[in-house]
């Protein structure tokens, strides 16, 4: 079931969001330091708004899109907080429009929210084929059920068959997600966790391409 804004509003009002970490993903930036974020950039699902800002810290041309206002409201914060002037729009990410504006998407922890238990991210791939251009990077990191955690976990195949006609799936590995044990993490006494801790949880990063001609 895809939550309303409201559901993603309330945990960055509260600070029990387990994905806000107050850095970038290391997995994100590996991406950066191998030359695979390249052009006009697209972070989807931005959250806290750690990539976009550290993107254009580095001189990006990124735009960090969320469903959620205060999700918004908190990345605007948070670049400030940085001094840097980042770009941050409330957007839907099944309606992101249908002009192939960029040349990289950054998918941080939102496809397993479409794709987590039996969903269908089949309307979010044809959102995102759209404003990517031809040759252009979908990259996606999401929880894995390699291995027992919390959070939306789900199989390698929830990635390679959503991205199947009009995509070319050129790598799909096992990765690290690093996350923080909050209050709402209800798994943890289960998993040994502490609240407060952080911790690296299985993932998968994927790196797709919308060929030349699709």
């Amino acid at each position: 079931m895809i939550r309303p804004p409201e559901f993603w509003n309330s945990v960055y009002e509260d600070g029990s969001a387990p994905w806000v970490i107050g850095e970038p993903q290391p997995a994100v930036l590996e991406l950066i330091e191998q030359g695979w974020i390249r052009g006009a950039v697209l972070d989807i699902g931005c959250g806290a708004g750690e990539h976009t800002i550290r993107l254009t810290e580095l001189g990006y041309d990124v735009l960090g899109v969320d469903l959620s206002p205060s999700a918004i409201a908190y990345a605007g914060a948070n670049a400030r907080e940085h001094g840097v002037v980042a770009r941050f729009e409330v957007a839907d990410a099944l309606a992101l429009g249908d002009e192939p504006r960029y040349d990289t998407i950054l998918d941080s922890a939102l496809f397993h929210v479409f794709a987590f238990d039996n969903g269908d991210p089949t309307d979010y791939v044809r959102s995102l084929h759209r404003v990517l251009k031809p040759g252009g990077l979908v990259h996606i990191l999401a929880l894995s059920d390699a291995e027992p955690g919390f959070g939306p976990r789900i199989a390698r195949t929830a990635i390679s068959e959503a991205f199947g006609a009009g995509w070319e799936l050129e790598e799909l590995k096992p990765a690290r997600y690093r996350g923080r044990v909050s209050e709402a993490v209800v798994e943890a006494a289960e998993l040994g966790l502490t609240p407060g801790s952080i911790v690296d949880e299985a993932a998968w990063l994927a790196r797709v391409r919308r060929p030349e001609l699709s």
